[in-house]
């Protein structure tokens, strides 16, 4: 789960969570943030695992300009089960950081050190919401070889474009 818990916002991310995952019991790995700690003990409190992990980063040793453009080293990674019975090899958030980084790689908005915003909330979440939609109804993937909704069972067939901006224009005269 990737979420900066401003504003409210993770409680109200694993209040949805735990309103859209039917599965009867799994594990869930977030950042050091401990804004995630209260609402998964509230929401998710006899179905899911909570681990966390937290990342020791240290800056470049020289003093080069290009450095501020440069990621920091991880210096050691520490995993940290806080509550159930969690699998030691599934304690990572790396497959929500590759989403991250796809996300951020696929809307020039969400590049880093970039200038490209919305002044209105409503549009970077139709944003958001058209790119997750084109990615997981729309988009195959190499590794599963089909899309993702497709391979979840969530659809029975691949979407075009058309099926998605129907479907958007839909939701949102709502």
């Amino acid at each position: 789960m990737r979420h900066n818990g401003l504003r409210g916002g993770a409680p109200l991310f694993v209040r949805d969570l735990a309103a859209c995952v039917t599965s009867q019991h799994f594990q869930i790995t977030t950042d050091s943030l401990g804004s995630y700690n209260g609402p998964i003990q509230k929401y998710l409190y006899h179905r899911a695992d909570h681990s966390s992990e937290m990342e020791d980063n240290e800056l470049l040793d020289d003093n080069a300009p290009e450095r501020k453009f440069s990621p920091m080293v991880v210096k050691s990674v520490v995993p940290t089960a806080l509550c159930g019975v969690l699998d030691p090899e599934h304690i990572t958030p790396a497959h929500v950081e590759r989403q991250s980084l796809s996300m951020r790689m696929g809307m020039h908005r969400f590049t880093r050190l970039t200038n490209a915003f919305r002044k209105k909330a409503l549009n970077p979440q139709r944003s958001l919401a058209l790119y997750f939609m084109h990615y997981n109804l729309c988009r195959k993937h190499m590794t599963l070889k089909t899309m993702a909704a497709l391979a979840a069972g969530f659809t029975d067939r691949f979407w075009t474009a058309h099926d998605l901006v129907l479907a958007a224009s839909l939701l949102w005269a709502a």
